[in-house]
């Protein structure tokens, strides 16, 4: 659907446009990576933490690139370009490095979920689901340069993966990305709320669930619980990707925007803590049937997906496999959400700037993403997901926040974003906001990119060669960020570049 007198893309509904939101925010990582963090961390200890960030630094940012988005009217690179002409390589960068990195290994996460779907309904794991995923399904090899040959089973499921992207993307913003995320959200909560309940009535889930909620004081103290959870509300709102920026441009001038980013972040984080009680419920169960401490049922994030779960649903006997394909199914369905929505916020990048058409462009874009996360297909390609994985969220999105937190509080007048979320929302901005974006989140932002540092200085990152951690990791990283210069400089084959934001009284 397109605005008659922009004629820019809209959604039909503000329900349409949060459901999208919280589709792109709500992910894998809301299931598995949040429940492990917890986890790891002190359970309930986590907690605290975690809802202290989701405040001081996840819904002030939301709010900024929901108002950068719908005040400057446009996506990252054409909102930062109306910041200033200087900035517009800010925009790109962070489109770069999740189209061309973060949805080409997501996409092949998303394909092994579907592949133990179908392993769900036959238990194929066998006795030893550990063997099974690294040895027998990956088939993983020693080195990042050994690469090996591509897993099939894989292959197809990737295929399926981009098949359905393009489908959804082709269709535009409300026909497609609004309806797709219409279907997925209920269905995605209904799946939750089964598989959460289900977990509870499982013997011992009770003993997961007090881990989950009963706090361990003494975690508060690691500053490494906090880098943590300041990590984990950044990154599981889609915060840095430049795909809220998009999102927010695409919905009318007399929009509640910021009541819209409260909901999305407040929806985001509820369902990463719903889904941590089916997640603890069934260690809890696992913990009870195997007569072992609750601590020593996971030892790694991925391993709680397809090691852990597995391994428990084969525990549940003839309800094993339905409750196989239900989880298998949910992670489905949270994957695809988000992968479309990175995928939009680089088709939105390039319709503004070069208007080409949306059909020839969501086909390229999606046979170039079926074709780049090939290399995620193959026995090697576990270390390269890992590697790409580790350098993109823990520096590129971290240095596009800071920057984007420095560019719009320091280099631009914050109080025209403050006064149009102002004027277009019911809840009301005061200069707090104004701090938190030009000095709290700056130095929240630079503490996670400083102690990561650090610690790669002092190892390199998962034991690899220094060799592939330059050559895959920092190579990701340097390439995009130089392709977005590139991309900056081109001229505009649109107008809509000399237009500043939208508020009559803004400058």
């Amino acid at each position: 659907m397109k605005s008659e007198t922009t004629g820019r893309n809209t959604w039909k509904s503000r329900t349409g446009f949060i459901l999208a939101a919280i589709g792109s925010a709500v992910g894998l990582g809301n299931i598995w990576r949040f429940s492990y963090l917890t986890y790891e961390n002190g359970g309930g200890a986590f907690l605290i933490p975690y809802l202290i960030a989701l405040l001081t630094a996840g819904i002030p940012l939301l709010i900024l690139e929901f108002g950068i988005g719908h005040e400057r009217f446009g996506s990252a690179p054409l909102a930062f370009h109306k910041i200033s002409p200087r900035w517009e390589w800010l925009g790109w960068w962070p489109l770069l490095f999740t189209m061309f990195g973060i949805v080409l290994y997501y996409s092949a996460v998303i394909a092994w979920c579907i592949d133990y779907l179908f392993f769900s309904t036959t238990l194929a794991w066998g006795d030893d689901p550990n063997s099974f995923f690294f040895n027998s399904f990956l088939q993983v090899t020693s080195s990042p340069f050994e690469i090996g040959a591509i897993r099939m089973p894989i292959l197809i499921a990737l295929l399926v993966v981009w098949v359905v992207n393009w489908i959804i993307i082709v269709r535009g913003v409300g026909p497609g990305i609004e309806l797709a995320n219409k279907i997925f959200m209920p269905l995605l909560l209904i799946l939750t709320l089964a598989l959460v309940f289900w977990s509870l009535t499982l013997e011992g889930a009770m003993v997961g669930v007090s881990a989950y909620l009963t706090p361990d004081f003494s975690k508060l103290s690691d500053p490494m619980v906090w880098v943590s959870a300041y990590g984990q509300i950044f990154f599981t709102l889609s915060l840095g990707f430049g795909i809220m920026i998009a999102y927010a441009s695409y919905m009318p001038y007399e929009s509640n925007m910021t009541g819209s980013a409260i909901i999305t972040a407040l929806a985001n984080s509820g369902f990463s803590l719903l889904s941590g009680f089916g997640v603890f419920a069934l260690l809890g169960f696992m913990s009870a049937n195997q007569g072992i401490a609750l601590e020593d049922v996971v030892q790694e994030s991925i391993g709680l997906a397809f090691v852990a779960y597995p391994k428990a649903i084969s525990l549940l006997g003839t309800a094993g496999p339905l409750f196989g394909v239900l989880f298998f199914l949910s992670l489905t369905v949270a994957g695809i959400s988000s992968s479309i929505s990175i995928v939009e916020a680089f088709v939105s990048g390039i319709e503004d700037k070069f208007a080409i058409n949306r059909e020839l462009l969501a086909t390229l874009l999606c046979l170039l993403g079926f074709a780049g996360g090939l290399i995620f297909t193959t026995q090697g390609g576990l270390l390269w997901l890992d590697i790409v994985d580790h350098f993109i969220n823990n520096y590129g999105l971290i240095v596009a926040g800071l920057l984007e937190c420095l560019a719009v509080g320091w280099f631009f007048k914050i109080d025209i974003i403050r006064n149009h979320l102002n004027k277009v929302s019911k809840l009301q901005l005061g200069t707090w906001w104004n701090w938190i974006i030009k000095f709290a989140l700056p130095i929240f932002l630079s503490i996670i990119l400083v102690n990561q540092l650090f610690r790669e200085l002092l190892g390199a990152y998962g034991k690899y060669s220094w060799e592939s951690l330059i050559g895959i990791g920092w190579s990701w990283i340097g390439i995009s960020l130089l392709l977005s210069f590139v991309l900056a400089v081109q001229p505009w084959k649109t107008s809509n570049h000399l237009q500043n934001g939208r508020g009559e009284e803004l400058k």
